[in-house]
């Protein structure tokens, strides 16, 4: 008796257990949140396997979320099965070109994340089919489905007037996603590090490419962990229709980010010298040549295009960036020798027009 009344206690629902979003979806949630629970979210994150992706996919299977990971390789997505409980990572190929093996991935969703993005351009895709057609393809498909939320990532610097190409793509993209589902949420985050990114780690192996423009070009980097919580916390906080700026909290230089890396590995500065543009345009397109991604002319001229000076809207998603020192020797200790791998990590002076609080 003791056990069937403990039984009905469990089973019983309040209101907050049921969510409406617009459209026919409702969520309904069920058991103790957490990995092991039933949060009622189908979400589909195509670009699931990327740098974002992953960290994306692994928080929202800790919320009970069922999630639906598209990919083109098998084992890039074999990964993600364990990010949560069984059946609830539920993966499908597909193809960004084929319209019918997308609507397969987001039919039964309420909330579709589109991920996908390509920062160099291949002999299959340029800037614009995976930045701007293919999202523009995926948002379309997603208003047709009945998806209740939309959710576009693109970049802090997307600008129709830019210089960069991917910029420009990143623009366009924007523009064609908000006209096949109007009320889609743009999110904008900053240049991001982690684990395996290519900010910081790319800097420790190849800092020559970094000092391009004297290493003078402001950048507002932000954590990658930051940026993956605040998507997912637009599940339950949505922002329909809104574009949503996600740069790091200080606006630091190149210069200052090498120092840094220099200081927390306790390597030796870099002698490289300085690379003048037109060389280094050159020598990225000779590296075209080549069939693993290379230094392209279009990341040269971003090297040289300040982040924008854009507000922050951290407050909307209930996340407070954090900064970049208080994770760079989590990234960057793998670089230090076995002599110097647990000593203690010392900071380079900020100069004093970017200077942050001491944490």
């Amino acid at each position: 008796m003791l056990r069937l009344q403990r039984t009905v206690v469990i089973g019983k629902r309040a209101y907050h257990d049921l969510v409406t979003l617009p459209g026919n979806k409702p969520i309904v949630s069920s058991g103790p949140p957490g990995y092991s629970g039933v949060s009622g979210h189908r979400v589909t994150v195509f670009g699931c396997t990327g740098f974002l992706g992953r960290y994306v996919v692994s928080k929202l299977g800790k919320t009970g979320s069922q999630v639906i990971v598209p990919y083109r390789e098998e084992d890039e997505a074999r990964f993600l099965k364990p990010m949560g409980d069984l059946g609830q990572i539920v993966r499908m190929e597909w193809d960004i070109r084929d319209e019918k093996s997308i609507a397969e991935c987001l039919r039964h969703s309420d909330t579709v994340y589109n991920l996908v993005g390509r920062e160099y351009e291949t002999k299959n895709f340029d800037f614009r089919s995976v930045n701007a057609v293919g999202p523009e393809r995926i948002a379309k498909l997603a208003a047709e489905c009945g998806v209740s939320q939309f959710i576009h990532v693109s970049h802090l610097d997307a600008s129709k007037d830019s210089k960069s190409k991917f910029y420009q793509a990143k623009a366009e993209g924007e523009e064609l996603v908000k006209a096949a589902f109007p009320s889609a949420t743009i999110v904008r985050p900053g240049p991001m590090f982690g684990y395996e990114d290519k900010l910081l780690t790319n800097m420790a192996v190849w800092p020559i490419w970094w000092k391009l423009n004297h290493g003078q070009t402001k950048i507002r980097p932000v954590h990658v962990f930051d940026v993956a919580q605040a998507l997912v916390n637009l599940l339950t906080h949505p922002q329909y229709s809104k574009t949503l700026n996600l740069p790091g909290p200080s606006t630091l230089s190149y210069e200052y980010l090498l120092d840094l890396v220099t200081s927390v590995t306790l390597q030796p500065p870099s002698r490289a010298p300085v690379v003048p543009k037109a060389l280094a345009n050159l020598l990225a397109k000779l590296g075209q040549n080549v069939w693993w991604p290379t230094l392209s002319p279009d990341e040269v001229t971003r090297r040289y295009i300040d982040d924008a000076d854009t507000p922050g809207d951290w407050e909307a998603v209930g996340v407070e960036p954090s900064e970049i020192e208080a994770h760079a020797i989590t990234y960057l200790r793998r670089y230090r020798s076995a002599d110097n791998f647990v000593r203690p990590t010392v900071f380079p002076t900020r100069p004093r027009a970017v200077a942050a609080d001491e944490y």
